[in-house]
């Protein structure tokens, strides 16, 4: 029987019990300790009891990065809620499809928030492992959105996983940027420091200069981010020697395949350990990261704590305490994606003589050259090398001989030509996989966390 820590709730609790005036949230000057986090979160869950939020219910928050967020995700599971975040940025008719599909009885805003949404203390009901925590929209590239049903056994056991993966201490402090409505910053920088009795430092955003500064000020440890992230820190002059950046232990990357030059350069730079990780929002944040002391560049790691990954017919699936429950009222969809138990990733790879990952591709992403595979990430990692090249996506564009042909969309950092490219890749691809276009862009089209969309890529 899992232990009533193994909710959202009963972390708070534990941290209340182990030093509750520890401060535990840091942002823009203001400084939020384990008891305001558990005071002020059972105030807004006694709001929305009075307001008619019953377990079991759902409750949109479009919010940005602000402590507001996790106050209202953890007055929302006290209630016996599930939080439907939703990016701030979207569309009217698009936040009405979520608020719709996930049957929200309540919207909760930042205007509902800073006119004072807490009440004084009612009795809360009791929460369970099992419990839905919140319902994660994916991106919908190929679709409608679909709504990923988290437990709180989900989120505690992935959190915990990490947790001890990067060998987290009461001394690590987490630098947050990327959007609290995606699942990297539920778990990796709030409840994986809740987990620990760590603490995080949140920004609104990602901003080189102004992340650098945090961990300079604030003696950060370690922070969370996306491939473009390392991209964007390498190209920034003298950063290594004008930031106090002794203090950071470690960086941890996902969402996306990241390039062996990038990484590379990075730790070159910054003296700091990156650890690769991978996992998807099925899967609640990870499922496999480097292992600390023995790394492979390039891989994804093994498989975190408690969680099984293998290699079905070229595709990587896995299964584990931290996989959904399923799509909420979307069955076809969950029957196609979990199979036997088996998360489904869509993602191609294999596993090595030591029982580390690689992900070679997307079962979608792969480009059909006249019968012959070619893919993207071999080609991309080509391109990264090129002294000129600070982006690159490889995608396949429609050919009337071949029936899909390799494009490179490339953002450059010093001048370069189409010809010095090809050229570049000629010595170092087959021919049949080197770029027969090369598309020079200002900026590539991203997702809000800075995963590059190759869908818009293809028009």
């Amino acid at each position: 029987m899992m232990s009533e820590t193994a909710t959202i709730p009963g972390l708070l609790r534990r941290r209340m019990e182990e030093g509750p005036d520890k401060t535990f949230l840091c942002f823009e000057g203001r400084e939020i300790s384990v008891r305001e986090l558990e005071e002020r979160s059972t105030r807004i869950a006694s709001r929305l009891v009075r307001l008619g939020v019953r377990r079991g219910d759902t409750v949109s928050l479009v919010l940005d990065n602000r402590p507001e967020f996790a106050l209202a995700w953890l007055g929302i599971v006290k209630a016996g809620a599930a939080l439907v975040p939703i990016n701030p940025t979207l569309t009217p008719p698009e936040v009405e499809y979520l608020r719709t599909n996930s049957e929200s009885r309540l919207v909760i805003t930042a205007t509902e928030l800073e006119a004072g949404l807490e009440d004084d203390p009612v009795p809360l009901p009791t929460v369970t492992p099992d419990d839905l925590a919140a319902i994660v929209y994916t991106s919908g590239t190929t679709g409608k959105p679909k709504g990923a049903m988290l437990t709180h056994a989900n989120y505690v056991s992935d959190a915990r996983a990490i947790a001890k993966h990067a060998r987290m201490t009461p001394e690590d402090r987490f630098v947050g940027f990327l959007p609290f409505f995606h699942v990297n910053a539920q778990v990796v920088t709030f409840l994986s420091p809740l987990a620990c009795g760590g603490s995080m430092v949140l920004l609104r955003r990602f901003h080189p200069v102004e992340l650098l500064e945090a961990i300079s000020r604030t003696r950060a440890t370690a922070f969370s981010g996306v491939p473009t992230v390392y991209t964007v820190l390498n190209q920034i002059p003298g950063a290594e020697t004008k930031y106090d950046l002794s203090r950071l232990r470690f960086c941890i990357c996902g969402a996306a395949p990241m390039p062996v030059e990038v990484f590379e350069s990075f730790e070159r730079k910054y003296r700091a350990r990156i650890l690769e990780g991978y996992g998807l929002t099925e899967g609640t944040c990870a499922s496999s990261v480097n292992p600390l002391d023995r790394r492979k560049v390039g891989s994804i790691g093994v498989p975190l704590d408690g969680q099984e990954m293998k290699i079905l017919d070229g595709e990587i699936v896995i299964r584990g305490p931290n996989v959904m429950k399923g799509y909420y009222k979307n069955p076809e969809a969950t029957r196609e994606t979990i199979r036997d138990g088996w998360l489904h990733t869509g993602d191609l790879g294999r596993v090595d003589e030591d029982g580390f990952f690689w992900v070679v591709g997307r079962t979608k992403e792969m480009i059909n050259r006249g019968g012959q595979k070619v893919w993207p990430r071999e080609i991309e990692e080509v391109l990264y090398a090129h002294p000129a090249v600070a982006e690159a996506a490889v995608v396949g564009l429609a050919d009337p001989k071949y029936g899909e042909e390799v494009a490179a969309f490339l953002v450059l950092k010093a001048s370069a030509t189409e010809r010095e490219i090809l050229e570049f890749c000629g010595g170092r691809l087959a021919e049949y996989k080197r770029p027969k276009t090369v598309i020079f862009r200002d900026s590539l089209p991203k997702t809000p966390t800075g995963k590059i969309q190759k869908h818009l890529l293809r028009g």
